[in-house]
């Protein structure tokens, strides 16, 4: 007998058991013929996740390997990342998460009804991601302090860090950052078939006071001084495709689901779902937590210099918008995609200004009538000024690409946008800044007096060497270049520019071409690049579809030039596209 069973496009996904009844002779039987999952179906065009590309669906539900976008708006880094949704047992802990976040909005998981709701159920996996009490997935360490876990950047994918969560009886994993965090759920979301993919943003902002304002107080030697708000050099969060029944859509669209625990006023907060273009329309009552999300992309910055006095000036500095470059692996290729253009629209067009407006007077119940112009005035009032309203332009442009163990070489370019001389005194300083935007050792400083013509153009070298730099990066390989004028010589004029300082590259080959259940090795090399000792030295390596589980090379202690080369071998257990991933650390970084 051959049965069959077709699940509407409305059942609850999960685990189901096939039983059989048999009766005969006046007596039942039962037997239990097996189990079969259930999931959401982007295939079929009745079911609430359905995406009509195959392309796309190939992407962004089929594929296993990813890029997280990270490093700074004027200096975008990649790395690769392993989903592993089709891994052997994640799907059983994919349904575990939901199990375990069964209680969330719905007090009772008796009857599994709000389990055919992509909605919710993205609900759900965002909230254990980081923000259960007591079985969330992965923590973030407070105070960037993790000598009690593993390091946040170690990660290569998600396998490892469900199954370690699984495994610990639903403990959550330590440590990670926003991007393990957006990769885990993209994992979680593929494999219960809702198409998904991780986003960053560039510049984003942490601000409880003012929503729609960042602050950032520098004092006169041009520190970064630690305040309640926090600009994130860049921030990951996941987007899912899905029908959203409650906004009475009709056709899938991109919501976004952002799982990192941020403070929205009412205490620490996952966010979403949030409709993609309602954050673009300014449309914030239309979905959940909008208008944190829009404040998070188009919020003012404004710079402050804290005086003996206990007084803050506002400064002339270089000023730009929060929400840069949002990034995300393009279909089919390993290239970077901006959609930022999904999020806002062009800065300064009519359509940026109606949107913000409209996403003011939401935010700001107090301007729910006000006139644009009133709006405009209050605005003016909140932003930096620009450094050509003070009559000097400048700019500091990288002139070299900086690799863990080079100088840091930059040119410093000013210009007079007047017809008068100026002389003036700056100090300039440079400190290690975390991803999300917390200023750690101020490790640089200088002065230097700057005299310009009428109309002149001068250009500075200014070179920051490793032995300054080194001591200090650690596993942060972001530092902050500031050069502040003296208050004494008129108005206080700021010019900043964050810097990535890139690590060293393993560099992975295959010896002999992948075959299903056939013996094959892989050559990994890396050199170290100082002109000292590297210590600790360890290598973790994952394969998806190579080996099942993560291997750890200790490589001990690399003198200064020296060339660490470790071959290993292992055999496929499944079929489909292979990428060895490698990651390298040790005690500097």
């Amino acid at each position: 007998i051959n049965v069959s069973v077709f699940p509407p496009s409305n059942a609850c996904i999960g685990r189901y058991i096939f039983n059989m009844q048999v009766t005969s002779c006046g007596h039942t039987y039962q037997r239990c013929l097996g189990d079969f999952y259930v999931l959401f179906n982007p295939w079929c065009a009745d079911d609430p996740v359905y995406m009509d590309n195959q392309v796309h669906r190939e992407e962004y539900v089929l594929n296993e390997h990813g890029i997280l976008y990270e490093g700074v708006h004027k200096h975008i880094t990649s790395r690769p990342w392993h989903f592993g949704q089709f891994e052997d047992g994640i799907l059983d802990i994919c349904l575990k998460v939901l199990d375990m976040g069964a209680s969330y909005h719905h007090g009772s998981d008796r009857d599994h009804c709000w389990r055919n709701d992509p909605v919710h159920v993205s609900m759900v996996v965002n909230h254990m991601i980081s923000s259960h009490n007591t079985n969330s997935i992965m923590k973030i360490p407070e105070n960037n302090d993790y000598l009690k876990g593993t390091k946040p950047f170690s990660w290569n994918g998600s396998v490892p860090i469900l199954q370690q969560w699984y495994n610990g009886r639903c403990r959550p994993v330590r440590y990670g950052y926003c991007g393990s965090l957006a990769a885990v759920m993209c994992t979680v979301m593929r494999c219960l078939g809702i198409p998904s993919r991780v986003v960053t943003n560039f510049c984003f902002p942490c601000s409880i006071e003012n929503p729609l304002g960042i602050n950032e107080t520098f004092d006169c030697t041009g520190k970064n001084l630690c305040g309640k708000d926090k600009l994130w050099r860049y921030h990951c969060w996941n987007e899912s495709w899905m029908a959203r029944r409650d906004l009475n859509q009709c056709c899938g669209d991109w919501q976004c689901l952002d799982p990192t625990p941020l403070e929205t006023g009412r205490g620490l907060a996952c966010s979403g779902p949030t409709w993609v273009r309602s954050i673009r329309e300014g449309e914030l009552d239309l979905d959940y937590d909008g208008h944190h999300l829009f404040s998070r992309l188009n919020s003012n910055y404004v710079g402050w210099l804290s005086q003996n006095n206990a007084r803050k000036a506002k400064l002339f500095c270089d000023t730009w918008p929060c929400g840069q470059h949002l990034s995300t692996k393009s279909v089919g290729s390993d290239q970077c995609e901006d959609i930022t253009g999904t999020y806002k629209y062009e800065l300064g067009s009519l359509k940026s200004k109606e949107a913000y407006y409209r996403a003011y007077r939401r935010i700001h119940p107090g301007y729910c009538n006000a006139s644009n112009c009133h709006i405009d005035r209050e605005l003016s009032t909140l932003r930096s000024p620009f450094l050509s309203d003070s009559g000097v332009n400048m700019r500091l442009k990288m002139a070299n690409c900086p690799m863990y163990g080079e100088d840091v070489q930059l040119h410093w370019l000013l210009e007079n946008l007047r017809n008068e001389p100026k002389n003036l005194n700056f100090n300039l300083c440079a400190q290690i800044i975390t991803y999300n935007g917390c200023p750690m050792d101020q490790f640089w400083k200088d002065k230097v007096n700057v005299i310009l013509g009428p109309r002149e153009v001068k250009k500075i070298p200014l070179c920051i060497s490793y032995n300054q730099y080194g001591p200090h990066l650690c596993d942060h390989n972001i530092m902050k270049v500031i050069a502040v004028s003296d208050p004494e010589c008129g108005d206080v004029l700021m010019v900043s520019r964050d810097i990535v300082v890139n690590r060293p590259p393993v560099i992975v080959k295959f010896l002999s071409q992948p075959r299903l259940k056939v013996p094959c090795t892989a050559e990994i090399s890396f050199c170290n690049p100082l002109q000292e000792d590297m210590k600790n030295c360890i290598m973790t390596l994952e394969g998806c579809g190579l080996f099942k589980e993560p291997m750890t090379i200790d490589l001990g202690t690399l003198a200064s030039n020296q060339q660490a080369r470790t071959v290993v071998e292992f055999t496929p257990y499944r079929l489909g596209k292979h990428r060895l991933l490698a990651n390298f650390g040790c005690h500097k970084f």
